[in-house]
């Protein structure tokens, strides 16, 4: 067997070549883990391997939030490059999505273990999750608009992730809502409402343009194969938080001015929600063919492989969801197949970013390789 990390750039290049592009890593483990745990069926271990997939999420974010601070302390020369790289500095929106499906597994895994003491950590998280989502989607549009370089053939819908960040937020809102007192959960919904809004709308902007670049330059080459599920993402977390923030607003607002409407926020929830689970399903179709073009065009690894599953799994959770509301067996068949195909390319994913850290191939920052933006991949 190889000796490990035989392939490092240089001795320290676990922190000094650590990017956010790693908790991507934790996004698809968590989105994973909360599939499982609402999967219909109820198969044998299924919850224990759920839990069990919530808790590698949680230690893999503490390991990551470790090694992304002590590149930030010990090598403060990195961060401009960083904050600088058209592809890198999107990923900084990873890190409060990753956080938000641990926030959503605390809810379903450490009430029962922990008792009513997890609502109020995962109340605190939220505020956190909430403040770095809504710092991600100004900072890095912003630097984008002042200080990075871009283009429109070189257009990619890694351009999403900064801004999707407070849509995932909001959804979360929704899940956490019910089990505060009235006063907060009538605040964490009434800003999910507005993150939600915040990013979504700006998410539609992203995805014309992501359409155009499409028709103009055809696809990007096979180092960005995963980003052609992104756009699949806000439709997906989109339809999840209308629907959950429209489950939770009745109980919050009840007997204040706004009960009316969130009597009706719980029934446009369910309009919208399905109306934007469709243009996500088209999504689904049309990413899917683009991955069959790529997989002949022999696609090499790369950390952007996450890519394919947190889009997938917020699509399978909204699925999940529209099932349990509507009743319509259809929606938990498909969610049932799509959860699958999520485990197996999970499964995939993982095997393949275990031998590249084995190796430490994966340890190349983009971003201090020379020429910079021109290596600019996940």
């Amino acid at each position: 067997m190889p000796r490990p990390f035989t392939r490092l750039p240089e001795p320290w290049a676990f922190v000094r070549h650590f990017t956010p592009s790693w908790f991507a890593m934790t996004m698809g483990t968590g989105v994973l883990a909360l599939v499982l745990a609402n999967l219909p069926g109820g198969l044998p271990g299924q919850q224990a391997l759920a839990e069990a997939l919530w808790w590698l999420a949680s230690l893999l974010f503490l390991l990551f939030g470790g090694l992304f601070a002590a590149r930030l302390l010990l090598f403060r020369d990195t961060l401009a490059p960083m904050l600088l790289h058209p592809v890198q500095s999107m990923f900084l929106g990873a890190i409060p999505m990753g956080l938000a499906t641990l926030i959503g597994g605390l809810l379903r895994f450490g009430a029962p273990r922990w008792g009513g003491a997890v609502y109020e950590l995962a109340h605190s998280l939220w505020w956190l999750d909430a403040a770095l989502a809504c710092g991600s989607a100004l900072l890095v549009p912003y630097l984008m608009f002042t200080r990075q370089a871009h283009a429109l053939e070189t257009l990619t819908a890694v351009w999403l992730l900064p801004i999707v960040a407070p849509e995932v937020a909001a959804g979360t809102s929704g899940l956490l809502a019910p089990h505060l007192d009235a006063g907060s959960a009538r605040a964490i919904l009434a800003a999910g409402y507005v993150m939600w809004g915040l990013s979504l709308s700006l998410a539609f902007s992203l995805v014309t343009l992501v359409l155009l670049r499409l028709a103009l330059h055809k696809l990007p080459d096979t180092d960005f194969a995963a980003t052609s599920w992104l756009p699949l993402g806000p439709l997906a977390t989109g339809c999840l938080g209308l629907l959950l923030m429209g489950q939770g607003a009745p109980a919050a607002f009840a007997g204040t001015p706004l009960q009316g409407a969130a009597q009706l926020a719980r029934d446009i929830g369910l309009v919208g929600g399905l109306a934007l689970w469709g243009a996500g399903f088209w999504w689904l179709a049309i990413a899917s063919l683009f991955t069959m073009r790529y997989i002949r065009q022999r696609m090499v690894f790369n950390l952007g492989w996450w890519g394919f599953t947190f889009p997938l799994g917020a699509f399978t959770l909204a699925t999940l969801e529209l099932h349990r509301l509507t009743g319509l067996a259809a929606f938990a068949w498909l969610g049932g197949f799509l959860g699958l195909q999520l485990a197996a390319v999970w499964t995939l994913v993982m095997s393949r970013t275990l031998r590249g850290i084995w190796h430490g191939e994966l340890f190349r920052a983009p971003c201090l390789a020379e020429g910079g933006a021109a290596g600019a991949r996940g």
